[in-house]
């Protein structure tokens, strides 16, 4: 009968996969669109917010920087996704900004990456939960009341699925992407043409709002750095791009053609929703601030602040129409599926991490279901430790977010500036020869701009929490390098000497008497059953008329193992057993010692038995066993 732990895990996890179920299937480009690109589409409802309630901080007037903050973000993003075009067609096994900085760059280089990536995984899930759940807020206010123990209840569930097994499924993933894609650009359309066709005067709700600037008196260079902390939050924007460079192997044929167009199939869209958020906003004139309590004038009483795609649906549809519930409920599903795709990546990195050993091993073991559980659970609980520490306040968890992102973009580029200088000189072919140097080209113009935004990102926003990252960062960074240096020490330990034998040449066997009883002799058969080469019996000379009478009864029995007395001038037991072991491995280096314990313990009681258990233990070439 099945132990109650046992049916609580099969009730929460479901019955056992076998190990064949595990199967990879290839995606067309239309399936795989969605499949990579929720984590990056689901940045656009994010980042918008960002772009303007850091505009605010100057005022109101302020927005009107916006679209040009935008247009800076969309050229980094075209530079990245060109970039990344390069990476799929070099590394079509898939193997990611990891294998791309371990192999180019050595192997502490692929380390800074993984410690990056595993910090913006953990990210990932909390900064898109508690988006989805602030976007479902603003349509159903007991949510927003309630964000933190709604946004910890969707990492549980989440987490849940994933340890149920739960699979990249390209429909389960293709209808609320598209769903998403849809009604936002139909949104966005929609909008337009409503202004500019229909000539409507459509006014978002924050419109008439007085906002008072936390600095109005910006110039200079206060004003470029305002400028210059804008642009990193949007930047925020890019996170999720570099995922389908990990899944060429899952397309199609031919993998590295398709795999690069839907990644610039992404970038065209993403860029096409960014832009389109800010312009549309701009248009409705929609205010977005960092804190509404001191930055809102006379507001309305209990007044809320909503999100900007919300905002949008509200001001192009109507507030209350069913459409605006569409938009807030797309942006919340696309924003949870972003956060799933986290679920997915961090425990497949852990594993390779723990294959190549820099964390430990039972990261790289499947649970019941097929699912890498240990790295599935981990991810859950650092990501619930940071909404509960941030409480679920998605501009403070930003701050942490885009550090990670952009070392990871930045070593993987400069990874492909050394792989192209060092195929180079071994090839011949005219053509493959100019396309490797514009792909150098284009990858050193990438690292580039990456470097220089996260130069940005660590001016603008060290102070402002991405401090955290980077201290986190740093900790899973020593943290690896240590594992590494422990199973590196471990195996070398366990390596066999080629200079000796793995085998012992004998095997010695020692008998410990404290008394000439039943637990005595049942050791010595039992010890000469084991069949050792040589056997001898010894007892500690601790009182001299004890000794002589197991002595006297010794020769009585007739027992035929010699009997040795060590003596102990000082009372001890433990002290001199373990010096004649030590005695007898000297004499015979490359033979084994082993020394049986009855099970009833002499004068020194059990506390000796033990201690000497262990420091035999202790010693190579010797082990103890309690008979």
């Amino acid at each position: 009968m099945a132990s109650p732990t046992s049916l609580l895990k099969r009730l929460l996890v479901g019955r056992p996969f076998r190990s064949d179920r595990l199967q990879h299937t290839l995606l067309p480009k239309r399936i795989a669109l969605p499949v990579f690109a929720s984590d990056a589409l689901s940045s656009v409802a994010y980042a918008p917010d960002e772009i303007l309630l850091t505009l605010s901080i100057a005022g109101a007037g302020a927005y009107f920087y916006s679209p040009w903050v935008a247009l800076a973000v969309v050229v980094v993003m075209l530079t990245v996704v060109a970039s990344y075009r390069q990476n799929v067609h070099a590394y079509p096994s898939g193997g990611g900004d990891y294998e791309v900085a371990t192999v180019n760059l050595g192997p502490k280089a692929g380390v800074g990456v993984a410690s990056a990536l595993m910090v913006d995984y953990v990210l990932t899930v909390a900064v898109s939960t508690s988006s989805g759940v602030a976007n479902l807020g603003s349509v159903i206010p007991w949510v927003a009341e309630h964000k933190v123990g709604v946004a910890v209840t969707a990492v549980v569930l989440l987490t849940a699925m994933n340890l149920r097994g739960l699979r990249e499924s390209g429909t389960a993933f293709a209808i609320p992407t598209y769903g998403f894609m849809i009604v936002i650009i139909g949104m966005l359309l929609t909008g337009l043409i409503r202004i500019f066709a229909l000539g409507d005067d459509l006014r978002a709700p924050s419109a008439d709002l007085l906002i008072a600037a936390e600095d109005d008196h910006l110039t200079g260079f206060a004003m470029v750095f305002l400028l210059l902390r804008t642009f990193s939050s949007g930047c925020a924007a890019l996170t999720g791009v570099e995922a389908i460079s990990n899944g060429v192997p899952a397309f199609k044929p031919p993998k590295s053609r398709n795999a690069a167009t839907t990644l610039l199939l992404l970038g065209l869209v993403a860029v096409t929703m960014l832009v389109g958020i800010v312009w549309l906003s701009r248009l409705t004139h929609l205010q977005f601030v960092e804190n509404p309590a001191l930055q809102i004038v006379e507001g309305p009483a209990g007044y809320e602040q909503k999100t900007v795609t919300t905002q949008l649906g509200e001001a192009v549809f109507g507030g209350g129409s069913i459409l605006l519930y569409v938009v807030a409920a797309a942006t919340a599903l696309i924003l949870f599926l972003a956060a799933n795709t986290a679920f997915n990546g961090f425990p497949v990195l852990a594993s390779i991490l723990a294959q190549d050993r820099y964390l430990p091993r039972q990261l790289h073991t499947r649970g019941d279901r097929l699912a890498f559980s240990n790295g599935i659970i981990l991810l859950a609980l650092f990501a619930i430790l940071l909404i509960v520490a941030f409480q679920a306040e998605v501009t403070r968890l930003i701050q942490l977010y885009i550090v990670g992102v952009f070392v990871s973009f930045t070593l993987s580029q400069a990874g492909m500036i050394r792989h192209w200088n060092r195929l180079l000189p071994r090839t011949r072919d005219p053509e493959q020869r100019r396309r490797m140097i514009r792909s150098r080209a284009i990858n050193a113009f990438g690292a580039a701009m990456t470097g220089t935004v996260l130069v940005i990102v660590l001016v603008t926003k060290f102070l402002l929490g991405a401090w955290i990252a980077i201290a986190a960062m740093a900790v899973i960074y020593v943290t690896m390098l240590a594992i590494r240096r422990h199973y590196d020490t471990v195996s070398r330990e366990l390596t066999p000497d080629g200079n000796r034998q793995t085998l012992p040449a004998r095997n010695h066997a020692i008998v410990l008497v404290s008394k000439v009883h039943l637990p005595t002799l049942r050791a010595l058969a039992y010890a000469q059953a084991t069949r050792p080469d040589s056997l001898t019996a010894v007892t500690v000379n601790v009182d001299d008329k004890d000794t002589r009478r197991i002595q006297e009864e010794w020769e009585n029995r007739e027992i035929p193992v010699p009997l040795t007395v060590v003596d102990s001038p000082y009372r001890e037991i433990t002290r001199p057993i373990v010096d004649f072991v030590k005695s007898v491995r000297r004499s015979s280096p490359r033979d084994v010692v082993t020394v049986f314990i009855p099970s009833t313990s002499w004068a020194g009681g059990g506390s000796t038995c033990c201690t000497t258990r262990a420091r035999c233990a202790s010693r190579g070439g010797c082990s103890s066993s309690r008979v």
